[in-house]
């Protein structure tokens, strides 16, 4: 992710790469302050991140013989955005990561001001290839391949940039300013690969298409494969999704090097996400593609616009997936940037993680995707609490004890008593959930909600963030229920951005009236899945009194009908190794 002012695509043996201009906030006099102490009150306990300094996208994320690899974008010399390069992590399992050395770095005269976001694509032989955007001396941005020097050593740690890059520049008829991040490529039934980079023309975001015979000479199509009037279009994915009623589970991934197969490509939709620059969202579509004419179209229930369905409905962006070839699954990636103010961040030593890596599939009924942590986040588990049927009457609430909330995992499900109390849903909503949740927040009393959880809570409840459902009566038979987290009263710090975050939920509460919640807390992080993971939203939270043992869970309902916890497990969640250096 970034936008630029021209840039290239790079690719290295083991890896390709591109390069762009950033749209982060530049601060060149902070870039290389490096942070001689780290402030480990709010630091994460079992979330992604270095052990200081500035993070932002994910970048080439791959399973090669036996482990991860995560690659990310890193200042390695202070806590703002800036002398970028990839840094380089890898695990066994997706939760314990050892950090290796950075895997690419501005060195060559198409990459020497700068390595950004990109891609990895494992071809045929098994070498893996990535490509990435990268900045040369003017300003140009450019996709640039790099492979791995040792192709059969699991850790990757050396690879090489060819000399025959950059492998794709902009060219005339594409905005140099606004070209970067090329995606994973796949390879066509006709022999060619294929790849996006994602740009811009006016208003209108592009997914250029790129094809090549043999992964070094890169052609533009004549036509891009889909375009929208979104504005910018950055960190592009496009993979395919199995279907309900195929010959694999819908619940499994599809590996893009399997859709030469016939059989296999008529069993599959397509997923094509983009990230917005103009407003820091990302949004997606499900479709159908065209092998024959490498045309992309989406299915009528998913238009192109930033109210489109989303990955996640609060603080995640530039993600990035990949296919895991042992678990046959599709595994998500996404960054979380920090909402306090710069001097925090100064301060503290280290800005953004990770989310934690969600397996992501289409839903049977296929009008969505479906995401949930991954199974290995379970090992992470410790002492556990159980409450079970217990009612929660309009303008009550309690806390749960026995267990250290501050870094835990807590799923939690509801029964509504009475739907009638509803309140009337105004259809001017439909395409503002944040707005509606802005208007309406935890502390707006209605009539079926809001109740749920009151999480990173002092004792006394001056901080405390919710995360609750709300529901509307939309006419005599339907409802519409809404899901939010609301930071308001998260922090008596004034300066730091608390937005509330929030997205409908595609659920018929009418039939069993019960809703379920899952959120992952984790000292400055919220990451909330509702019904299942039809719904997600992550947010960033900076209390100064609900820290520690000082945080505390409760369960909430300032709504006029009652509701029945059916049950709540929670869990403390231990801190697993966290990026220490190879041998430590």
């Amino acid at each position: 992710m970034a936008s630029a002012a021209a840039p290239l695509i790079v690719s290295l043996l083991c890896c390709t790469a591109l390069a762009v201009h950033a749209a982060h906030v530049v601060y060149p006099e902070l870039q290389s302050l490096e942070a001689t102490e780290v402030d480990k009150e709010l630091r994460t306990g079992y979330h992604f991140q270095p052990p200081k300094h500035w993070i932002n996208d994910p970048n080439g994320p791959m399973y090669y013989k036996g482990l991860y690899h995560l690659f990310y974008q890193y200042n390695p010399k202070g806590a703002v955005w800036g002398n970028i390069i990839w840094a380089h992590s890898v695990s066994t399992d997706l939760v314990d990561w050892v950090a290796l050395e950075p895997g690419i770095y501005p060195s060559k005269p198409f990459d020497i001001n700068g390595c950004w976001s990109g891609s990895a694509t494992i071809l045929p032989n098994g070498v893996p290839v990535i490509m990435y955007t990268g900045i040369e001396p003017k300003e140009t941005p450019s996709a640039e391949r790099r492979v791995p020097g040792q192709p059969l050593r699991p850790f990757l740690r050396k690879w090489v940039k060819p000399d025959y890059n950059p492998i794709i520049n902009p060219d005339h008829g594409i905005n140099a300013s606004a070209f970067r991040d090329p995606t994973t490529a796949w390879y066509g039934p006709d022999g060619h690969w294929r790849l996006v980079v994602g740009s811009k023309e006016n208003m209108r975001g592009i997914a250029v298409l790129y094809r090549s015979r043999d992964f070094r000479r890169w052609i533009k199509a004549h036509h891009s494969l889909h375009a929208g009037l979104t504005g910018m279009w950055e960190c592009p994915d496009f993979y395919p999704v199995a279907v309900a009623g195929g010959r694999r589970h819908h619940r499994s991934g599809v590996d893009t090097r399997e859709l030469h197969d016939s059989t296999v490509a008529a069993e599959v939709k397509y997923v094509l996400k983009v990230s917005l620059d103009v407003t820091r969202y990302e949004y997606y579509t499900i479709g159908w593609y065209d092998h024959a004419k490498d045309r992309y179209t989406p299915d009528l229930d998913f238009p192109d616009n930033d109210y489109g369905l989303r990955y996640d409905y609060g603080d995640f962006y530039a993600s990035k997936s990949f296919y895991d070839p042992v678990k046959k699954r599709r595994v998500l990636w996404g960054w979380a940037n920090e909402s306090d103010t710069v001097p925090d961040d100064r301060n503290k030593g280290w800005a953004g993680i990770q989310a934690i890596p969600r397996k992501i599939f289409l839903s049977r009924s296929g009008r969505q995707l479906i995401q949930w942590p991954v199974e290995e986040i379970k090992s992470l588990r410790a002492k556990h609490v159980n409450v079970s049927n217990k009612a929660v009457k309009g303008g009550e609430y309690f806390k749960i004890d026995g267990f250290k909330s501050v870094q835990s995992d807590v799923e939690a499900a509801f029964v509504i008593k009475n739907l009638e109390k509803a309140e009337k849903f105004d259809t001017a909503w439909q395409t503002d959930a944040q707005g509606l949740c802005k208007k309406l927040n935890s502390h707006v009393k209605g009539g079926v909600g809001p109740f749920g959880l009151w999480l990173l809570a002092s004792d006394d409840l001056k901080e405390r963030t919710a995360v609750f459902f709300r529901v509307f009566k939309n006419n005599d038979t339907s409802y519409v229920v809404l899901m939010c987290n609301d930071p308001t009263r998260s922090s008596y710090e004034s300066l730091i951005y608390r937005p509330t975050f929030a997205g409908f939920v595609n659920v018929d509460i009418t039939k069993t009236k019960k809703i379920a919640l899952r959120t992952l807390i984790d000292q400055s992080v919220v990451e909330s899945f509702g019904a299942g993971g039809k719904t997600c939203i992550l947010t960033r939270v900076y209390p100064r009194k609900a820290v520690g043992d000082n945080a505390h869970l409760f369960v909430f309902n300032n709504g006029e009908s009652d509701i029945k916890l059916t049950n709540l497990r929670a869990w403390e969640m231990k801190t697993p190794t966290m990026n220490k250096r190879l041998g430590q």
